[in-house]
This record gives C-alpha cells, structure tokens and sequence, in this order.
C-alpha cells in the first residue's frame, strides 16, 4: 500500500503554512478565472495518510458538510489505483461532491487546514476561495509537506505526483472530455499558484506540470491512434470499389473525428495549463518551481517530440540556463540530456544548439560542480551526435577539466576526452593474429595520450590525467606491454620513433598506470576518504598486481640499463617495484631478472649523485628487503655490500680530507660530497646503525667549526645524517630491546649534536643555517617532555629542554630570516618567470622555518610569552603567514587562555614602544603607526570569538596588563601631564566589547586606582585615550541588571518570551577577591616585568574566575542580541517578491514585453551566503573559534 504521513491535526504544535505575505491578488486575476477551458494553473500534492479515529462528523478538524465521508482522499492509505477508482465511481455518483474532495485533497497537500464546503464551492469565486484558504493557514511555520525532510515526506511527493497522473489515465477514455472536472482542477491550479502563499503556489505548479505530463501521454496515445486510424481508412479507401466496406469507411471516419475532437479538447487542456501557470512559474522566485517547471517540459519535450520540440519551448530551456540558482541550471541540464541522447532529435536541435551552445560551454566552468559534470554529460552527447557542431576551442575548454581536482568533473572530462581522440580505432582484420606491442591497435592511441599530455603543459599532473581516463579507458592505459614496447623496441619503418621527452612523458604516465592498478585510489587530491572495494574490484586488483610483477620484472633491468644516464627517467622506473607481488619472483622463476635489477640499481647510485635518484634507489631497496618473502635474503646481501663499499669509501675519503686541510682540491670535496649524499640518501630508509657514522660525522661537522671554510653542501649533508643517526637510534630505544649504555650514548650524541647545530645557527652561509634550524627545531620537538607519554616513561632521561639562550638564537633567526621583504630574499636575475619561481620557492621555505618554529610554541617547547614576536607580525606579512599565525594563537589559545592573552597584550606592548622610540612621544594618534597597531588589536580581538564567557578570565587579564602598562611610566612632562604610555589604552580599547558586563565595572574600578582626582577632570587632546576607554568600558556596564530579553524577542516565539527572566546578575564575591588580590598595584606605581607571570596559573584562574550560572544565562542572551544585530544587516526578506505573480505588476515591471520573446535573465542574488565566498571574511570570530583548520606543521 501507498502510505502517506498523516497531516497534525489542529490540537498538534507542528504546523504547515507559508512564510510568505498571504495577501490577496490585487489585480483580482484569480477572481476572473472561470472554471472552464481557460483555467489557470494551479499546484498540488500527493496522497497521504491522515489520522484515523477522528470524530464522525469533522474532518481535519472541521465539521464535514454535504455528506462527504469521513476519511477524505487526502487521508487515504490505499494503493493509488484503487482510490483512483474509488473516487470515479464516487463522481459518477455524485461530481460535485467528489470534485469537491479532490478540491479539498489539494488544499490539504499544500498543509492549510482549511476545507472547502459545498456551499463556497457553489457560491464562489477561485480567488474568493483562495482567499478564504489563506486565511487558514497557520503563519507560525514555514514547512509544509513538499518541504518537510524525511523519508515519509519524499514518499508523500512521490505518491502525490503518482496520484495524478494515475488519476488523468483512468480518466482518459470519458470523464477528461465532460467539459467539468478538468477545467474545474485546472482553474483550481491556475488561482493557487499565483497565489503568494508558497505552500499554495509550489504545490499546485507541481500538481499543474504533473497533469500536463499525464495530458501529453494522453495527447500522445491520440496522435497514433489518429495515425493507425488514418492508415486503416487510407487502406480501405484504396481497395477496389467491389472490394471497399462502405460501412468500415464509415466508422474509420467517424473515429478520427472523434480523436480529432478529442486531441482538440487535450490541446485546450495543455494550453490552459501552460499559459496560465508554465509561463509564469518558470521565473518564480522560489527555485524549488523553477525547476519543476523546467524539469517538465523536458519529460514532455522527450515524450512528445512531434509538438513539443521546437524552438518555441526550447527556448525557456535555454534562457533558464542563466538561473541563479545551481538546482534550475541543473534541471536545464538533464532536461536536455534525455533530448541529445536520441540522435534522430538531432536536427530538430540544430537552432537551439547553435544558440545556447556557448552557454553549455561555459557551464563546465560552473560553482556548482553537480552542474559542471552535467554540463560536460551533455556535450558529450552533443559530441556522440555530430562533430562539427563543438569547434576546437570548446573542445579545448573542457579537455583541460581532466585535470581538476574534483574528481567527478575530472571524469566526465576525460569520458568527453577519450570520445574525442581515442574512440577510433584502426579496424583489425578478422583472421588475422592479434597484433601485439607497438604493432598493436592501442600504439597510437598511447602515443596520442603522450602527445596530449604534453601540450598541456601540467607535466606534474599526469596522475591526474590517468585518473580521469580510467573508468574509460582502463584498458588502453593497462596496456603496459605496448608501452614497454615503444620504449624498448626499435619503431618500424616509416613510423617516427619517439623523442626524449616524449619518453619521459610516456614513463611517467606508465608509472602512473601501475600505481592506479596496484593502489586502486585516485591521487592525493582527488579522494573523497577510503572506499570498501568489492569482491571484484579486489580479483582485478590482484590480477593487475601479478601482470604487472610478470611485465616489468623482466622488463625492468633493460629499461634501466637504457636509460641509466637520464636520472628523471630512473627515477620514474625506480619506483615501479614498490607495486610489484615479489612473491612471483620466486613462484615465477624469475630470480636471475631480479640479480640483473639489483645490478643495475648499484650501478645507478654508483653513476649519479641526484638526491630524488639515489631517494628513489634506497625505497627500491627498501621495498625489495621484506622479510616475508625468500628473496629478502638475496636482497639484503647486495644492499650491505653497497653499503659497505660507500661507508668505506667515505671514510677513507674524509681521513684524507681533513688530513689536506686547507690543500684539499675541489675534487678531494666532490668525492667527499657524492658519498655522504649516497649514504644519507640511504641513511633515510635504512638503518645504518652497524656502522659508526656519528663519529666521522661529527669530527667533520666539528672541523668546519673551527675552520669556517667547509663547503656548505659537505655540511648540510653532514648535518641531515647525523641527524638521521639519532632519529635510528631513538627508534631502536623506544623499542625497549636496548641497554642502559645505549641510553647515556644517545643523551651524550643528541645533546652533543644540539649544541653543534646551535653553533651553526650563525655560520655565514645561509643555507646551512637554514639547514640547522629546521634540523634543530625537530630535535627539540622530537625529545620534549612529550616523548614520555604513551608508555614510553623509560625515555624520560633523553627529554632535553632548550636554555634561553638557545630560545633567544632560534627567536632571533626567524627574525632576521622570515620576516623579511621578498626583494631581500631573492638574487634570480634569469628572467620575470624565472625570478616568480625562485621568489615563490623562497616563501615556501621561509613558511616551512616559520612553522617548525610554531610548533615549538605550540608544543610548549619554548616559552609561550616568545610567541609575542610572532603574533606581532600578523597585519604585516598576513599574506605570506597570516594563516599560520593565526593556527599559532588558536592553538595557544587552547592551551592556556590567559597566558595567550598576556602574549597578545605583550606583543601590542612592544609595537608601541617600537613606535614611540622612532616617533617620540609627541607622536600623532592619526599616523599610520599607531592606526596599524590599533587595527591589529581589533584582529586580536576578533579572535576570542563571541562566547564571552569562555574568554571571561583572559580578557580581564588582557586589561590588566594593559592597564598597568599605560600608567606604568611617569609623564615626561613632569607632574600633572599624562604617563607616558597613555595612548595605549585607544588601543586596549578595542577589546573593551569583549567584556562582559559586570566585568566592564570592575575593569573600570580598577582603572580609576590609577588615576588622580586631576586626571578625570582632563579633557585636553592628550587625555582623549583616557576618556574613550573609560567611554568604553562604561557603555552597557552601568546597568547589570539591563532586560536582555530583546535578543529573544525578534526571533524566540511566544511561548519562549513567556519563560522566566534570568535572575538578577550581582557582582559575585569572587569576582572582587580576584581583582582585589591581583590588582592591587598603587596608582602611578611601578608594576610587574611585561613577561610577569602573574595570575598563569590556571587552577587558581578557574578556582578565582566569576562563572556563575546567571551570568551564563547573561552572556548567552548578549551573544543572541548581537547575533540578530547581524543577522538584521545581511538576511533577505522574509516577504516574498513572487516574480510573475500579477499580469498587471509583470506588464509594469517588463513594459508589455512578449513573454515568447522575452530573453530571461536572472542574476545571481548576494544574499549572505554569496557574499561571504564572494568577499571572506577571514576574521569571522565564528569560523577562528569553532573547528579551526591545522596548517602543515
């Protein structure tokens, strides 16, 4: 059965009504809709279920009149088809009393609760109806039963459009041609839905497309009743005179006047609904109509292509294409999806596509990436119809999709790319063997994916070119055998043989191939999180894995061996391994492929001296030595021997090196260098514990000290493997397996090597300075007090915190080496675009310093008061770190508010003293120093959000401190002139609205401590930032007692305004005690050290804090005040502005324009939403304060 939620009745809260002005039509049109042929449209919804157990004599909560039956068809649970024709019978029995109850079960859809009587039904108007109807509805809720979310709720529509059309079938043969109950409903529609009640106008447009779709079937159903007709009379007609029934003549042509008459009455029918409610329902305001209007006459286009397609109702298609809203421009979409898809529509779409064909286009680019992927969907299929309709430019403009980061639309491009340059194929003959290789079908296909994959110009992206042709052409790009054959094999005669970079090319994307099949996942990027693959899917990734193993293990070693000397290419070819099943080496008897691998990766490390090349030869290694499989052994005798040679090597090489000292040649330290990059290459992916390269390491890192002139590359490689060797000896430890001794060995070699890179924080070469910090940094975090946690309390001995000497260095290198202008930075004279690239790699490496150095703050490495220099920067160099600055205070912030804010308040401290010492005293409070300091405290406080009593006790702190400090200096001018830092408060000022308002008065009592009887009676130009703070702090802080139940009253309904007020807020003893212990510094006193530690910590701050449960209640209504404050600025009215509603405002508002030709344009409305992606605010306290976003530390 087809069960539909029931409606509430009236002595239930959920209630349906409109969110729109229920006003009359001014215009009156509803009241001249007759209830005939000319009806206008009208909307409605589907069958439901009502509540049983009602009162004999009421419906829906009003009394039934007219002997209507108790449960009435809106309330039905019934399969569809038997209330159908329940309700005929009940019409052939009575019309009037069953067109009123199908008059009442659309009212009833729309949610009014509202019945129309027989009486009003005799004696009114539509619009007099209508009216009426309004005046039902309940204005407390905006829901009604198409807006309700829900599974009941989507099966009420479903049913309700199924109702109708069900309804239309039964009745196609008789009752639709009685000249009353259609024109009856169809007038009902027409009134409701130019009503503004939008529950009225949304259902009944719905209810109107949906019979106009049961309206075409049955227009159809005449129209090839009319052909067989017509065929059957020419036939008989044709006959010989002896041969022809006269009668059978006769009754042909009596029928097809009947169907004429009949298609007449249909077209009539259509005609009414389309003029009176189509044409003006496709512009409604409401983008729910829009796009029903929109999706219907594209079933009816489809359905009935003889009548419907053709330009004249093509073109609303078209002009909605330019909708606003991304659902309607999706409706246009697959609307004519279901048209292009049927080739033989082809020519009767060649006008519309040459028209709008731009548009579609353009809508590859859409915000919306649903409508994006349609949009490409569709050209598609204009592609699969004809060719030379998409120029190369539009092809071009979609090619380039495939290589967006959303995947969907990097799919649909590459489906668009694959039809457009690999879906002809050569023909292979019948009889002929299966060409294989670079003779096979797919060579040029590959090489056509090479050339393309060239001429885009985003080499690094052929990952992403694999995946988006992968669904597609999985099978051309598994075709690794013809790849390898293109590469190792000589070309035949006549073909051209690739280029070099067309073999790089080829390799990458080969790579890219195997690891699609092996991973089975889009790229980095791409992923929408983890995906349970099926039986299936897993079968063919193994299959993948075992070809791909059996393909290149023998196929490998030559490919190497050929391109041994090009290192972009090794490097490619070097990480095929990693997908490889190593168990077939040995099940596929392939172990001597696997000595000739080995040979030649030693002859690569031996030959290039690449940092990517030999990384990509130690993960080779790393891959091949796994303990699971027989050829670990194997392995693993080649990899120490490799190793072996290059440790000896080195240190023969550096003995000899130190030895020559200053005689040391260029190539004494080319050799030196090429070794130590191969050892650390490898040092990185394997532990090279077994031989001692902390000792050799740190007497070279030592002799540079002392000598000054090592060259740099020698130390910054020197430096990242002894890094190395601790990072493996800590592994080792943390396993537990280890001795004492070599507890005290590694404490003795990391505190050793930190003081090393200490050293080297002011060597004169930047790289290595660069090179030590980063290093540095990753130590002390490595060996914090946080490596003890998670069981790992027998490390304890190894944790090393920094000496503020230390603290001060690494502060002092971000200083000097990341906040610097980008001009000073850069020495690239090789060209504009050249210079960008070094200028961008440059700030990449600065934001990567200034980030290890954040995470020391953010780990509680180094004191959290040095965050002060960072935080300072924020306005000046916002956009090359202002993200990591700000992740910088969130995540302070959660560790300890109130220090966070004294750091703030310290680094606002120190703009100001810096301004004062370059400006002197006298400064103007207009210049843009002091302007960019106070800017910068507004940022501040944006950042504690709008939870004020989360912030309580760390602004209060804030103000504190910046009290003090503005009165902490005498006045230069001698007694009577203002202290020194007096205009500090203009600027602590602007955290005053961060300021509960019982905290305002005792910031303000404890502000008058330090001020004399003389200073309030000041008004001179220099007392001004006394009097605007105190200004401040007493705006909304005289009156604790303030009503607050404004913020309630604008938006709350009235059973929440006639909850009880909150109780009178006081100032609680314990606020005072804490103001009265913590503030106690005598006026015009000295005060704490800026870095003071005053009040830090935090049992006491919440043991001492003012949070009491009234002034919860308090700080909750302000927030809801100032949240509607805001919400008045930017919301939309709630009265809607139905476009299209009246004939008499459309002919003011378009000039009489001819709808037919009238070319629609809707721009897209910024309404808050828009606005905000159009303009971020990037210091929304809201979007700072919840769920923040990590940065890359």
């Amino acid at each position: 059965t087809m069960i539909a939620p029931e409606i509430p009745s009236e002595d239930t809260d959920t209630r349906f009504s409109s969110d729109t002005d229920f006003s009359e039509d001014p215009d009156g049109r509803s009241a001249n809709t007759a209830k005939g042929k000319g009806g206008k449209k009208g909307k409605k919804a589907a069958g439901e279920k009502g509540k049983g157990g009602k009162g004999a004599g009421r419906i829906n909560g009003h009394h039934q009149e007219n002997g209507m039956e108790n449960m009435m068809l809106f309330e039905v649970v019934n399969p569809v088809k038997s209330v159908v024709d329940d309700w005929i019978e009940s019409y052939k029995h009575d019309r009037d009393v069953a067109l009123l109850d199908l008059i009442n079960f659309f009212i009833q859809c729309s949610g009014c609760k509202g019945v129309v009587t027989g009486e009003m039904f005799r004696n009114m108007q539509n619009s007099e109806i209508i009216r009426r109807m309004t005046e039902e509805f309940d204005e407390d809720s905006g829901d009604y039963p198409l807006t309700i979310a829900g599974p009941q709720w989507k099966k009420f529509k479903t049913s309700f459009c199924e109702f109708i059309s069900v309804l239309v079938r039964q009745c196609q043969y008789s009752i639709i041609y009685d000249e009353y109950m259609m024109d009856t409903v169809i007038s009902l529609l027409t009134g409701l839905s130019d009503s503004q009640v939008r529950a009225f106008r949304h259902t009944s447009t719905l209810a109107a497309m949906k019979l106009m779709t049961a309206l075409v079937n049955v227009a159809l159903n005449l129209s090839i009743n009319m052909d067989n007709t017509q065929r059957q009379y020419e036939a008989e007609r044709n006959k010989m005179v002896a041969k022809r029934a006269n009668d059978r003549l006769e009754l042909l042509l009596q029928k097809r006047k009947e169907l004429q008459e009949n298609q007449d009455e249909i077209e009539n029918m259509m005609n009414a609904i389309f003029k009176g409610v189509f044409v003006h329902r496709y512009r409604d305001s409401i983008a729910e109509i829009r796009a029903i209007c929109i999706e219907e006459i594209g079933v009816w286009m489809k359905l009935y292509s003889d009548a419907f397609l053709n330009d004249s109702y093509l073109k609303y298609v078209g002009w909605t294409m330019h909708d606003k809203q991304g659902e309607v421009r999706l409706k246009c979409l697959t609307a004519l999806q279901g048209l292009y898809y049927n080739r033989e529509l082809n020519a009767r779409l060649e006008l519309f596509t040459s028209r709008f064909k731009d548009r579609i286009v353009s809508m590859t680019l859409d915000k919306e990436y649903d409508v994006a992927v349609q949009a490409i969907k569709l050209l598609t299929l204009v592609l699969n119809s004809t060719d030379e309709v998409l120029t190369p430019e539009d092809c071009e403009s979609v090619y380039h999709l495939v290589y967006s980061a959303h995947r969907p639309v990097a799919v649909a491009a590459g489906e668009f790319l694959f039809k457009k340059l690999f879906s002809h194929r050569e023909p292979e003959d019948e009889g002929a063997p299966k060409r294989r290789g670079r003779q096979s079908p797919n060579a040029n296909l590959i090489k056509t994916t090479v050339f393309f994959f060239l001429e885009s110009e985003l080499h690094e992206h052929a990952a992403y070119l694999v995946d988006s042709l992968w669904e597609c052409g999985a099978e051309l790009l598994k075709d690794w055998e013809c790849m390898i054959s293109l590469l190792l094999d000589d070309p035949l005669p006549g073909e051209e043989a690739l280029t070099d970079r067309q073999e790089t090319a080829l390799i990458e994307i080969m790579l890219c191939t195997v690891r699609q099949a092996a991973e089975c996942h889009p790229p980095v990027g791409r992923g929408t999180g983890k995906r349970v693959m099926t039986a299936k899917e897993k079968k063919t990734q193994l299959d993948d894995r075992t070809r791909i193993t059996e393909l290149f293990a023998v196929a490998l070693p030559p490919l190497l061996a050929k391109y041994a000397v090009d290192a972009e290419k090794v490097t490619n070819l070097l990480q095929l391994p990693q997908f490889f099943d190593l168990e077939i080496y040995t099940t596929g008897r392939l172990e001597k492929h696997l000595e000739s691998l080995l040979r030649q990766i030693k002859e690569i490390v031996e030959k290039h001296t690449d940092t990517e090349v030999l990384e990509s030869c130690s993960k080779t290694y790393h891959a091949l030595c796994n303990e699971e499989f027989t050829i670990f052994n194997r392995v693993d005798i080649a990899r120490s021997q490799l190793l072996d040679e290059l440790v000896d090597k080195f240190n023969r090489l550096l003995e000899d090196f130190l030895q020559e000292g200053e005689d040391a040649d260029e190539d004494d330290a080319y050799q030196v260098l090429s070794t130590l990059k191969r050892i650390t290459a490898f040092h990185n992916a394997h532990d090279l514990s077994g031989w001692d390269l902390f000792t050799s390491n740190f007497k070279l890192l030592n002799t540079g000290i002392e000598n000054g002139d090592m060259p740099e590359q020698i130390v910054i490689h020197s430096l990242q493997c002894t890094h190395y060797v601790i990072l493996w000896h800590l592994a080792k430890l943390s396993e537990g397996s280890s001795r004492k001794d070599d507890m005290v060995t590694l404490r003795k070699q990391m505190r050793a090597f930190c003081m090393m890179c200490q050293r080297y924080l002011t060597n004169v070469n930047t790289a290595v300075k660069e090179q030590a910090f980063t290093i540095l940094c990753d130590l002390l975090l490595i060996f914090s007090h946080q490596m003890v946690s998670g069981g790992r309390e027998h490390l304890e001995p190894l944790v090393y915190s920094p000496e503020d000497s230390l603290q001060s260095e690494l502060l002092s290198f971000i200083m000097n080496h990341v906040f610097i202008d980008q001009d000073d930075d850069t020495n690239s004279t090789d060209g504009q675009q050249d210079d960008e690239a070094v200028k961008i790699e440059a700030l990449h490496k600065r934001r990567n310093l200034l980030a290890a150095y954040c995470k020391l703050i953010i780990y509680c490495v180094v004191e959290m008061r040095t965050g002060a220099d960072i935080f300072k920067q924020y306005m000046r160099y916002y956009n090359d770190y202002g993200d990591i600055i700000k992740e910088t205070m969130s995540k302070t912030r959660q560790i300890d508010k109130i220090q966070c804010a004294k750091t703030l308040i310290l680094s606002l401290q120190q703009l100001f003293i810096e301004m004062v010492t370059e400006l002197g005293h006298g400064f103007d409070r207009s210049s843009s120093a002091f302007c960019g300091i106070k800017e910068l405290a507004r940022r501040f406080s944006l950042t504690f959000g709008l939870d004020q009593v989360k912030t309580r006790d760390a602004i209060a702190m804030l103000h504190k401190d910046g009290i003090e400090f503005a009165f902490k200096e005498p006045s230069p001018q001698g007694e009577g002139g203002p202290p020194r830092n007096l205009a500090f408060l203009d600027i602590l000022s602007e955290f005053s609205s961060k300021l509960m308002r019982q905290d305002k008065r005792t910031v303000h009592m404890y502000l008058e401590r330090f001020m004399t009887f003389q200073m309030a009676l000041q008004r001179e130009d220099c007392w001004l930032p006394l009097i605007s703070y105190r200004n401040s702090l007493q705006a909304g802080g005289d009156d604790d007692t303030m009503s607050v139940m404004s913020g309630y009253s604008s938006r709350g309904s009235s059973v929440r305004s006639k909850k009880t007020k909150p109780p009178v807020v006081t100032e609680s003893s314990s606020s005072s005690e804490v103001w009265q212990q913590s503030m106690q510094t005598p006026v015009m006193m000295p005060s704490p050290h800026l870095t003071s530690t005053a009040m830090r910590d935090p049992k006491r701050a919440r043991d001492d804090s003012f949070m009491g449960t009234p002034q919860h209640h308090q700080a909750s209504m302000d927030y809801n005040r100032r949240g509607t404050g805001l919400m008045e600025e930017d919301e939309e009215p709630i009265v809607e502005d139905v476009m299209m509603s009246s004939e008499g405002r459309m002919d003011d508002l378009n000039e009489g324009m001819d709808f037919d030709t009238m070319d629609i344009d809707l721009p897209p409305s910024k309404n808050r939403r828009e606005r905000s992606e159009l303009k971020p605010d990037y210091f929304d306290p809201s979007i700072m304060d919840e769920s923040p976003v990590l940065f890359g530390l």
